[in-house]
């Protein structure tokens, strides 16, 4: 068994590109191997700024011989009086078999002669040699580039490649780059040694570079990394701030990390704290340090009391040069930290009422007018909510401002420059001017949750806010006949509708979305009468739309899709589903409780049993009362009169569409099932399709009573047993 060793050398990578290029590279190599029968163990990918490494272990020799069945000639040709013909001998001898070995087998043409090639396994060597420049063209990433006059596209140019099977180099190049790369036994040390190294043999790989100023293995560089950090923040009683995201690229912009402690000015402490970290995190990757016991109003546009006025910073440089390091990073952050102070003074000079009359020369997009036309929509939007959701005059008045105020830092210093920050800064301005905590926090707020899994806003105005603006944006871009589209979503459209829900379902608020959209539609085909909108069919894409949403949220949120499909699935009409989203998400709590218990299964037999003659009743699905519709002068077994029993208690909970309601139906489903049971088995059974139509019109109609009753939850046909 041998170990085989690839380094791809590359000028400095994107921060970002080992993520998205490791795991290609892994399932490449093992599903090219496993294609050529070349046994191997483990395959291991590993990066750092200035390489791309593929290890396997225990890698075979040869590919193994294969086995190929091929078909000769007919056997009436290949055998005369039972010996073998020309044609025969001439078939085995291109296979290079035995002629004995030969055989017949029976074919749609009839019978042919046929015999089993075995195919030589080829060299390791040989075919590494054929598939690295392969695994190299077939990365994929963005912003590739060509380089000189090569054809090659690659993150950066290719400068060199390490290939060794053992201690033996494997010949290939890249004709296509330029100039041409030849692989050899050489690679290179940290950056700043310019000395070509020779590796020996693959397993003495790490331990060279590692000599030579760099940790190859990318995870081993990644806990350096967090463990540095956490011990000079003991060392300063203090917190880091860094997402894993952040420690991801700093592992990928070093191959041998050295903590610096850096250090700005006091003064700079009364800027925001999102400003100074943006500035550090995002432009200078730096590492923020917090205050062991830091309370952070998210209002506030002073961070003293809270930030300390210094900043980690994760090098690749050589230790010797510490101090000059230390000076270069202190005087580029106090560059950008001037520019940031003067663009908060700069806005603060002007209120945002001014702001908002300038989001009049603000495209927001065409045939949709202006930012200030947009925030009119917003405020519509957001008043029909307030009566929607029985809010007080005092908080729709409070939600009304918030809407007119809640884009106007689009247009602000602070937000041009650093665009991460709209929302935040707006926020801050509008108190420092004298508005309420309460309108102020909406502004902030309106813009969460900002991706998948991101925090949602907690205050009820901010709430409100948030569902505002992206149900404006869900109107104005699918009255344009946008719809989002495979991979392609501009607009991010799915994340609003997502944002929409989550919030729904936060805050329990209850919102007829069909009946909802419909009213804002009407109010949109009068603000944008030259768009000619078709109500009806933006309509049906908006709540088809809302119910993918549905259905993508539950499934992230890892619910059994069966239990998805019977409360959100194709079956639900949709004025059903979107009657009242947060009573949907109760409804998936329940049963999914409910499976726990067990008693699911249960009822869900029951259930669908009982749906599969039900279908037969002419009976309508809103039927939930037996009045009416079942005489029990009818009935000839006890288990019909018991049936009734389970129908007539279950209406009035049926009635109620409480969370607590649907539970009690449950229950009661869950409990009765026995009996429910025994309307179809045993000795008090009855037979349902009997000839007596009055008698199984009767008996039909119960069944589609308690269909329709649990209904109310699910569509208990889409469950699973």
């Amino acid at each position: 068994m041998h170990s085989f060793l690839l380094e791809i050398g590359t000028e400095e990578l994107p921060a970002d590109f080992a993520l998205s290029c490791l795991p290609q590279l892994r399932e490449m190599v093992s599903i090219d191997l496993a294609k050529r029968n070349l046994h191997h163990g483990q395959v291991h990918t590993t990066s750092t700024p200035r390489r791309l490494v593929i290890r396997v272990s225990d890698l075979s020799t040869f590919s193994k011989d294969l086995i190929v069945e091929k078909k000769g000639p007919p056997a009436s040709k290949a055998f005369v009086d039972g010996n073998p013909s020309q044609s025969a001998v001439g078939f085995a001898k291109r296979l290079n078999i035995d002629i004995n070995t030969l055989f017949i087998r029976e074919t749609d043409k009839g019978p042919f002669v046929f015999g089993k090639e075995v195919q030589k396994g080829e060299a390791a060597k040989i075919i590494l040699s054929e598939l690295v420049p392969i695994w190299i063209k077939n990365i994929q990433g963005k912003r590739f580039m060509r380089w000189a006059t090569g054809e090659i596209r690659f993150a950066r140019p290719i400068r060199w490649l390490l290939s060794l099977l053992d201690d033996e180099l494997i010949s290939l190049s890249l004709p296509d780059s330029d100039p041409t790369i030849v692989s050899s036994k050489f690679t290179r040390g940290h950056r700043l040694s310019s000395t070509p190294l020779q590796i020996k043999s693959a397993d003495q790989y790490e331990q060279a570079l590692s000599k030579a100023g760099v940790i190859v293995d990318r995870s081993i560089r990644k806990n350096i990394i967090s463990q540095l950090i956490e011990k000079k923040c003991l060392e300063m009683d203090a917190v880091p701030d860094i997402s894993n995201q952040l420690l991801d690229e700093l592992t990928d912009l070093v191959e041998n990390p050295l903590l610096i402690v850096g250090e700005f000015d006091k003064s700079f402490l009364k800027l925001p704290i999102e400003v100074l970290t943006t500035v550090m995190k995002v432009h200078q990757r730096y590492i923020p340090i917090f205050h062991k016991n830091a309370q952070n109003d998210p209002l506030s546009l002073c961070s003293e009391g809270n930030l300390l006025p210094n900043f980690l910073c994760i090098s690749n440089g050589s230790p010797l040069s510490a101090e000059k390091i230390i000076e270069g990073n202190q005087k580029v952050l106090r560059a950008r930290l001037s520019d940031a102070e003067f663009f908060v003074k700069a806005d603060l000079a002007t209120n945002s009422n001014d702001r908002n009359k300038q989001l009049q020369d603000v495209t927001f997009a065409k045939n949709l007018g202006n930012l200030s036309d947009r925030i009119e929509r917003i405020k519509w939007i957001t008043k029909s909510l307030c009566n929607e959701l029985n809010f007080s005059d005092s908080d729709t008045l409070k939600a009304i401002r918030s809407a007119h105020f809640c884009k106007h830092d689009l247009v602000s210093h602070m937000v041009y420059e650093f665009p991460e920050l709209q929302g935040i800064i707006g926020a801050k301005y509008l108190l420092e001017e004298g508005e309420s905590k309460d309108v102020s926090l909406a502004v902030l707020e309106h813009y969460f949750p900002k991706y998948a899994g991101a925090d949602l806003p907690l205050s009820k105005l901010g709430s409100l806010l948030a569902l505002s603006e992206r149900f404006e944006l869900l109107l104005s871009i699918f009255a344009l006949n946008e719809r989002p589209s495979g991979s392609s979503d501009p607009y991010a459209l799915r994340r609003a509708g997502n944002g929409i829900i989550q919030i729904l379902w936060h805050m329990k608020w209850k919102i007829d979305l069909n009946q909802f959209l419909e009213n804002s539609l009407f109010h949109w085909s009068k603000l944008l009468p030259n768009l000619h909108l078709k109500l009806d069919i933006i309509l049906a894409d908006l709540c088809i739309f809302f119910r993918h949403r549905i259905q993508s949220i539950l499934e992230e949120f890892d619910y059994d899709m069966d239990i998805i499909k019977s409360v959100a699935g194709d079956t639900i009409p949709l004025p059903k589903l979107l009657v009242d989203p947060s009573d949907l998400r109760a409804r998936v709590d329940l049963l999914v409780e409910m499976r726990k218990s067990g008693k699911l299964s249960i009822i869900q037999k029951v259930v669908s049993r009982a749906s599969k003659l039900a279908i037969k009743s002419s009976l309508e699905e809103n039927v939930i009362s037996s009045e009416g519709c079942v005489d029990s002068t009818l009935f000839e077994k006890k288990s019909e009169f018991q049936m009734l029993d389970i129908i007539n208690s279950i209406e009035p909970i049926a009635k109620l569409n409480t969370l607590q309601s649907y539970s009690s139906l449950l229950e009661v489903l869950a409990t009765g099932s026995i009996i429910l049971s025994s309307f179809f088995d045993g000795e008090d059974s009855v037979m349902v399709m009997t000839e007596d139509e009055d008698i199984k019109n009767n008996r039909l109609n119960m069944l589609r009573i308690l269909c329709n009753q649990s209904s109310i939850i699910a569509d208990f046909n889409m469950l699973n047993n």
